[in-house]
């Protein structure tokens, strides 16, 4: 069986380690473990599992996280679907119409 992944790599998701207090409320909110505590800091577990909704960079109190949040992984699921592919935020225009 094939793993599921939202967008390939996670493409938005960033944390700046230095402002990182190793509080761990961005892996409590997050639907998908893709964070985990290393050294009393916030690293990213598995990028592929991010679907991008940003609850970890809401709830970050020290504003460490940053990532791209919208439907971005909703639109790349169905995109993919629809093409038969796998999932893209490719809008072809150059546009960014994935959030």
């Amino acid at each position: 069986m094939t793993e599921f992944g939202y967008i390939k790599n996670g493409e938005t998701l960033s944390i700046r380690i230095e402002a990182c207090t190793g509080c761990g409320a961005c892996i409590e909110v997050c639907p998908h473990a893709v964070l985990e505590l290393r050294e009393s800091k916030a690293t990213i577990r598995d990028r592929t599992l991010c679907m991008e909704c940003g609850a970890c960079a809401l709830n970050c109190p020290m504003d460490a996280i940053s990532v791209s949040v919208g439907v971005g992984c909703a639109a790349a699921i169905i995109r993919g679907k629809l093409s038969g592919g796998p999932p893209s935020c490719d809008c072809g225009s150059g546009s960014s119409c994935c959030g």
